[in-house]
């Protein structure tokens, strides 16, 4: 199975499947995320809050594949701010064991402290010092993305949002694709919500395929990326087959309809 790259506006690429670790026990992350490398994911998301960082170094280093995967981690909201960024990024690589890594994410805005700004500058400050290849954001607003280009900054190469047939996110993507910024899909599944749905259960009978495997192909064919968790060794296995899955363009309007705006996870105006 082939996972595509997609290309960033730094001249880089992700895959475009990746497999994410949040909520996975710190102790079982390692053995997950081996397990993912072995089916072939070479994409990895996690992020300091989670506390399974090392979970993600260790496996990295016991299958010595470091160098082959695309490492995300996220800069969590208590650290925000230009020198407390810094120390954060360091203790995070360490947990990581890597020297480079790929994309670093401000996990949310928090808009009411108003720190953001100063947070992306020491975010551009340390891909300036070569240590981070992209620098992106999570959970950002298209008024969060556009204050950062009044403020003459670098644009994002990526927003991770959250983002299902539940809740499409139209708006925030069509900025996305004015300016350049791949749009990542958090939540892809709707924590399961959506695959009771009857035109997705319908969709994937037609495919012979299982409804999530259906939702995640809609999502790589939105050109967004995706990275769905699971401990579950056939689960990683399935998720990771969503890749072979075409689903013809009345079955993708389809799945689509099916937003009604809503979130299974904090709203980012209001998170703190």
């Amino acid at each position: 199975m082939t996972v595509r790259d997609i290309s960033l506006n730094d001249g880089t690429t992700i895959p475009q499947l990746g497999f994410g670790v949040f909520q996975i026990d710190p102790a079982e992350t390692q053995a997950a995320v081996e397990k993912a490398l072995e089916v072939g994911y070479r994409h990895i998301d996690t992020a300091r809050i989670y506390g399974n960082e090392e979970g993600v170094g260790a496996a990295l280093k016991a299958t010595g594949l470091a160098d082959e995967v695309f490492v995300t981690t996220k800069l969590w909201n208590d650290d925000q701010g230009h020198e407390s960024t810094l120390r954060a990024f360091d203790t995070s690589m360490g947990k990581l064991g890597l020297d480079v890594l790929d994309l670093y994410l401000i996990h949310w805005p928090t808009p009411a402290h108003d720190t953001y700004v100063d947070t992306w500058k020491a975010f551009e400050q340390i891909k300036a010092d070569g240590r981070v290849r992209s620098i992106g954001v999570s959970n950002f607003r298209v008024q969060d993305l556009q204050r950062l280009a009044d403020e003459g900054l670098t644009t994002p190469s990526v927003n991770q949002v959250e983002l299902h047939p539940a809740l499409t996110q139209d708006v925030l993507r069509a900025y996305h694709a004015e300016h350049g910024i791949v749009t990542e899909a958090w939540s892809p599944l709707a924590q399961g919500k959506v695959l009771d749905e009857a035109s997705i259960v319908e969709i994937a009978e037609a495919h012979d395929a299982t409804p999530g495997q259906v939702v995640l192909a809609w999502q790589l064919a939105l050109d967004n990326v995706v990275f769905p968790k699971s401990v579950t060794p056939q689960r990683i296995a399935d998720n990771f087959a969503a890749s072979e899955v075409t689903l013809t363009d009345e079955e993708l309007q389809r799945i689509s309809t099916l937003n009604r705006d809503e979130r299974t996870g904090p709203d980012p105006s209001e998170f703190n």
